[in-house]
């Protein structure tokens, strides 16, 4: 337990995991168990994790990358018939351990491909079930090699893998990292090794904890450590060129100077809109590098009834649009909807970062609320966030990424979040000091989110004529493009 703390700070449900997984092999002196296979966006310490655990089990560490690998025989060995056949790698790997019993460490599992040449996920199966590999077959080899002592750990980004692959291993998810959480690391592991390797010395370079605060804020939006890390480095680099041209002596960094360093600011953070709007909603997303504000926008001008989405959207945000539109028009009379007025306008529902492509069924809710805010006229709340999946009867079903999601509100400024009344009993593992930084409100139909998120909730009666928004339309507002894709689970 000394060794995990003292090399990664947090992370206490799958440090207790992996305590339990090795207290129960030491007391039955046999390593005949799961396999742990380490879920998580990248950059939150899967690899060093593995790298620790071998540490802490006093085991020699063996780590094979398995991203872009497609050849069997890269897991396996090739045929002595063929001219330059070899070993697979984990024979090889072992050789290089000199010891039958190693961690190894399978990484990026979740990135094997499958060509002609045979599928290596399914030569895996035989490696990792602890029924199998006592009698390993390696096709150079041609004997029976034991594996029942090497301790397998695998990390991947997403589950995206075959299922009985996925059978055969223990998932355990790492989240990302709260603000809090990365600043500790900063402080305790990060900068330090900043420090040591751009050979700066004791009392040279001191970072406020405002200043790392504010590069974790305004110049970095990830899951993980990584762009931190560099950012850091980035510091650290000028310093050293500021001591050896004689520009000073020591070098001290506050969140005021960091523009010197870092340059002009790349995130905005806890902006949210400046005033309320009819139409425009903020979603919450959840991709592999974290969870994502989504701003959904809607908008109804004459026409003929017809809705229309854009935004570079899958089929699931496309369907959950289309449920949006008609548990709508089953709600007309309770919404103060003229159905006939409707039939005589067009809607149309954009979602922002046209060059990122989003799917997924979780933006139901804001799709709802920006259609009937639309339609109505009335305002959507600014500070309001929400996520949720929806059905033509008004029920708001479960969301996953739900960590992930309520820190991208907490940075995103916003105050409120609509959950889905089946995801409050995950709020136990949510960290204090999110929970407190938000006000988190579970909701079960999609009345209680009207009712929340809308500055007034509609009356009965008929809608006015024309078209929402100022000018006829509400303004789409400005984004930058970006390529990460965007699952609203």
């Amino acid at each position: 337990r000394e060794i995990l703390d003292a090399d990664h700070y947090g992370l206490d449900k799958v440090k207790d995991r992996i305590i339990e997984f090795l207290a129960v092999q030491q007391r039955t002196k046999s390593v005949k168990g799961p396999i742990l296979c380490l879920v998580g966006p990248p950059g939150v310490g899967k690899t060093s994790l593995g790298k620790s655990i071998a540490r802490a089990t006093g085991r020699k560490y063996v780590r094979m990358a398995l991203g872009g690998v497609r050849d069997e025989a890269e897991i396996r060995g090739h045929r002595r018939t063929y001219i330059g056949s070899m070993p697979g790698k984990i024979v090889q790997s072992l050789k290089k351990a000199e010891t039958n019993n190693p961690l190894f460490l399978l990484d990026e599992v979740d990135k094997l491909g499958a060509d002609w040449r045979g599928d290596p996920s399914s030569a895996l199966l035989e490696v990792l079930d602890p029924a199998q590999n006592a009698t390993f077959q390696d096709h150079y080899m041609e004997l029976d090699i034991d594996l029942s002592g090497v301790l397998f750990i695998t990390t991947a980004n997403t589950l995206n893998m075959p299922q009985p692959l996925l059978d055969r291993m223990e998932i355990i998810r790492l989240s990302g990292y709260t603000e809090d959480e990365k600043l500790e690391i900063a402080k305790r592991h990060l900068l330090a090794r900043q420090i040591e390797d751009h050979g700066i010395k004791a009392g040279e370079l001191s970072i406020s904890d405002d200043a790392i605060r504010a590069i974790i804020r305004n110049y970095t939006r990830e899951a993980g450590v990584r762009n931190l890390e560099r950012e850091l480095a980035k510091i650290a680099r000028k310093t050293v060129t500021r001591i050896v041209s004689g520009e000073a002596e020591t070098v001290s960094v506050d969140a005021e100077g960091l523009e010197d360093f870092l340059g002009v600011i790349r995130f905005r953070f806890g902006e949210i809109e400046e005033e309320d709007r009819v139409g425009v909603t903020t979603g919450l997303a959840w991709t592999e590098v974290g969870g994502e504000l989504l701003q959904v926008e809607a908008v109804r001008v004459p026409g003929k009834g017809k809705v229309s989405a854009t935004g570079k959207l899958g089929d699931v945000m496309k369907e959950s649009i289309q449920a949006a539109e008609f548990f709508i028009k089953s709600r007309a009379a309770v919404y103060g909807i003229d159905l006939e007025e409707l039939a005589k306008m067009d809607l149309h529902v954009h979602v922002p970062e046209g060059a990122t492509p989003k799917d997924g069924p979780s933006a139901g809710v804001a799709m709802v609320t920006s259609i009937v805010s639309a339609v109505t006229g009335i305002e959507v709340r600014r500070d309001v966030a929400m996520t949720g999946e929806i059905t033509l009867r008004g029920r708001v079903l479960p969301i996953g990424g739900l960590k992930e999601k309520l820190l991208a509100a907490l940075r995103g400024g916003l105050h409120t979040v609509l959950i889905p009344k089946d995801n409050e009993k995950d709020l136990a593992e949510i960290p204090d000091n999110v929970k407190e930084g938000l006000k988190i409100i579970p909701v079960a139909m999609v009345d209680e989110v009207l009712s929340a998120a809308l500055v007034r909730e509609p009356l009965p009666g008929a809608i006015s004529s024309g078209s929402s928004g100022e000018g006829g339309g509400v303004p789409i507002a400005e984004t930058a493009g970006g390529s990460d894709d965007i699952t609203a689970h």
